[in-house]
């Protein structure tokens, strides 16, 4: 993936949850929570202060994260969602 974020900004591919069918129902795609677990794929230099300094980004590429759950901007590349998030929407990186 060649693209490349602005300031604090975080692309993400979001991990799909495994679909669990209890007692034979089938969950419809419409009716699933959206994911809120994701891999980064790019990250941006970092936040800008007034006086010009920047701050980098506490993520790095390849970090598995848990972000807010309706944060962010999707969009498609090369048949594959993701979603553009700021760091701020970032809850945690998970082990």
């Amino acid at each position: 993936m060649n693209i490349k974020p602005l300031a604090d900004r975080i692309v993400i591919k979001p991990i799909e949850q495994e679909e669990v069918v209890v007692g034979g129902i089938v969950i419809p795609d419409t009716a699933k929570e959206k994911p809120q677990t994701g891999e980064v794929v790019a990250v941006g230099p970092g936040r800008k202060t007034d006086d010009g300094t920047v701050i980098p980004t506490e993520v790095k590429v390849g970090d598995k994260v848990l972000y807010a759950k309706y944060s962010g901007t999707q969009f498609k590349y090369d048949n594959v969602e993701y979603l553009v998030v700021k760091e701020s929407e970032i809850l945690a990186i998970l082990d």
